[in-house]
């Protein structure tokens, strides 16, 4: 019945974000297939015969990173007739939010797996950042109506560490003293007895995020956003 049809490829590619506690950044690697070999890519492989398509990301990511126990969600796919020059593939696109902090022992050199500030990437080979675009828009939507965003961060912050991580994000800048009242008026963060002293003699108090009433309340992150009624 199918002998006829033609025959594609399907390749997975891995959008990993991470924040590091100053910047929203992407983890790349270097190419190491002949084609564009050496330039900056997105983690990408081929699904094997007897794999899904989520068991075939997380592998793709441990290999190339050694990256691996991180929850990614797919994202969309990307079937451009020319997107690889070298044979018609398919690629179905999945991203990921960590904290860099918990992953960063893991991460091997194999492959150069680098991380770059989201706003300062390489060029990227085929129709990557047409991905990374696309999974940046999505993030925003995460950030707003998901808990989603707080996997980003460990589990106790301070404030300026959120409000980086905002306009990161949102590409925007935002005013601390306005984001601080915002964020305190929301009720959802509770306020540590320990301090960050790392970033001045006076320090910043940690905050952690009170899941339930997060869970209760999470449309209250919207006082946070600009231009919230754009978001898809």
């Amino acid at each position: 019945m199918y002998h006829k049809q033609t025959r594609i490829l399907v390749a997975l590619d891995c959008i990993i974000f991470g924040f590091d506690g100053l910047d929203l950044k992407l983890l790349l690697v270097q190419r190491g297939l002949e084609y564009e070999k050496g330039k900056w890519s997105l983690m990408g492989g081929f699904v094997r015969k007897n794999e899904d398509f989520d068991k075939g990301s997380s592998r793709i990511l441990k290999e190339l990173t050694g990256l691996e126990g991180v929850y990614m969600e797919q994202l969309f796919a990307f079937g451009d007739v020319n997107r690889d020059p070298i044979e018609r593939t398919v690629s179905v696109a999945y991203f990921a939010l960590i904290d860099i902090h918990q992953y960063e022992e893991q991460i091997n050199t194999d492959y150069h797996a680098e991380w770059f500030p989201i706003k300062n990437t390489p060029k990227l080979i085929f129709d990557h950042q047409k991905m990374v675009d696309m999974a940046k828009e999505k993030l925003k939507y995460k950030a707003a109506f998901h808990p989603i965003l707080f996997e980003l961060l460990p589990e106790k912050f301070t404030l300026p560490q959120l409000q980086s991580l905002f306009e990161g994000i949102f590409d925007s800048q935002f005013d601390k003293r306005n984001f601080s009242r915002k964020l305190q008026s929301t009720k959802l963060l509770i306020k540590q007895k320990d301090k960050d002293k790392e970033g001045s003699k006076k320090g910043a108090y940690y905050y952690k995020l009170d899941k339930r009433r997060y869970a209760a309340n999470f449309h209250a992150i919207l006082n946070l956003i600009p231009n919230p009624g754009n978001l898809k």
